[in-house]
């Protein structure tokens, strides 16, 4: 999706307007304050049909001087933040306004960005508590090669932390708690390209449909038996 789309549907949604927007991140995409106020400006020029106010103009609605608005409209040019482009009206008459392509673009790289940042930090959050998890259903603290088979799941074979939880859950019940067996699942799963907690649950489901009922793992007192498939025996 082009970024100038994704502007466009935000607004026509009503998710945000294009002052909030730009309001919340002036800042961070290196405008300055007196550079916002002229921007805001002809913004607003724009939304009233007046697309290519004058220095004269802007001057009328700000404290700046002429030389002072002169000033800003060419740093601004040259920041890339506002470009002046020509058009034809319906009767041929060429006429010039100002265009914002490039600001448009910096502002939904910075909403994009903070929206990465946001997940990126979900992800991390979601990865610790997949090492807590190992650690009370292990009773114990794990070993540094432990947690290092445990990142390379998430870095290397870059399984999501709800697949890991799953693989895990899956040798609970097999009984078979080991982070070997753990591997397992989760290179079965890769290799058949199973990347969703509800596919894993599915093929689980078709395993445990066809295993003999002495492969069961024995109950708990009180209990029912849960067929579990051994995945160190998996075969193609």
């Amino acid at each position: 999706m082009q970024k100038r789309d994704r502007l466009r549907i935000w607004t026509e949604q009503g998710n945000v307007t294009i002052s909030q927007l730009f309001f919340s991140h002036y800042k961070a995409i290196n405008v300055k304050d007196e550079e916002a106020i002229l921007l805001l400006h002809l913004f607003a020029y724009g939304e009233a049909g007046n697309h290519f106010p004058t220095p004269q103009n802007l001057v009328d609605r700000t404290h700046f001087n002429e030389n002072k608005v002169v000033t800003i409209l060419q740093r601004l040019v040259q920041k890339g933040l506002i470009q002046i482009e020509q058009h034809k009206d319906p009767n041929g008459v060429l006429y010039e306004y100002y265009a914002f392509n490039h600001l448009w673009e910096l502002l939904v790289d910075c909403v994009e960005q903070q929206e990465n940042s946001m997940q990126d930090e979900q992800v991390r959050v979601q990865e610790g508590e997949i090492y807590k998890l190992f650690e009370q259903e292990f009773g114990r603290l794990l070993s540094p090669m432990e947690y290092e088979t445990i990142g390379m799941w998430f870095d290397q074979d870059q399984h999501s932390a709800s697949l890991i939880r799953l693989a895990l859950k899956e040798a609970v019940l097999s009984q078979k708690l080991s982070l070997r067996y753990i591997d397992r699942i989760l290179f079965e799963w890769k290799k058949k390209n199973i990347k969703t907690v509800e596919a894993a649950e599915n093929q689980t489901a078709q395993f445990r449909q066809h295993i003999p009922a002495q492969k069961s793992a024995e109950p708990q007192s009180g209990s029912a038996k849960v067929p579990f498939y051994n995945w160190l025996e998996e075969r193609e």
